[in-house]
C-alpha cells in the first residue's frame, strides 16, 4: 500500500461514540472521556481513532490525530459499493458486510453507517453480530474493509489479467 498525504486530502471527521469514565480515588470520582472519531474523503480514504482527555474538545483532537495517522485506501467499485462480500472481525464483534446494487442506500446503524460513509460507499447491506460495543463493531468494521482488494490487485497476486480474472 502507498503513503498517503493526509495534509494534501481534504479529510472530514465525524464523531462515532463519546464515553465519560469515571476513576474511583480518596477524595471522589475522577471524570475523563474517551471518543472513537472516523475520518475519510469520501473517495475511498478512512482512518478511525480513539482519544482519550479530561476535556471533552481535547479528547476528540486526539482522536482527529490518531485517525488521520491511520488512513488508508478502499477499493470501490464505480457503483459505490465494495466489490466483494466480507467479515470484519474484532473481539466479540462480527461485521457483515455485503455490496448492494444501485440505490440500496447504505442499510448500516451507528458506527458502521458513519465508517462507510466517511469511505464514500454508497450501496451496501451490513449486519453487526456478536456485540454493540462500539469500539469493537467499529474496528470489526475496518478490519473488513482492509480485507477488500481490487481487481487489478487480485490479478496481479494470481499472475493474470484482469480479463482472465473477470472470466
Amino acid at each position: 500500500m502507498e503513503k498517503l498525504d493526509i495534509n494534501t486530502q481534504d479529510l472530514k471527521d465525524k464523531l462515532i461514540y463519546l464515553n465519560r469514565v469515571a476513576k474511583v480515588v480518596k477524595g471522589g470520582k475522577r471524570f475523563s472521556f474517551n471518543c472513537i472519531v472516523v475520518v475519510g474523503d469520501g473517495a475511498g480514504h478512512v482512518g478511525i481513532g480513539l482519544g482519550k482527555a479530561n476535556e471533552v474538545p481535547e479528547a476528540i483532537r486526539k482522536a482527529v490525530d490518531t485517525a488521520k495517522k491511520a488512513v488508508f485506501k478502499v477499493p470501490l467499485v464505480e457503483e459505490g459499493t465494495i466489490p466483494f462480500a466480507v467479515i470484519g472481525r474484532y473481539g466479540a464483534g462480527r461485521v457483515v458486510l455485503k455490496p448492494a446494487s444501485p440505490g440500496t442506500g447504505v442499510i448500516a446503524g451507528g458506527g458502521v453507517r458513519a465508517v462507510l460513509e466517511s469511505v464514500g460507499v454508497h450501496n451496501v447491506l451490513t449486519k453487526s453480530l456478536g456485540t454493540n460495543n462500539p469500539h469493537n463493531v467499529v474496528k470489526a468494521t475496518i478490519d473488513g474493509l482492509r480485507q477488500l482488494r481490487s481487481v487489478q490487485e487480485i490479478a496481479a497476486l494470481r499472475g493474470k489479467t484482469v480479463e482472465e480474472v473477470m472470466g
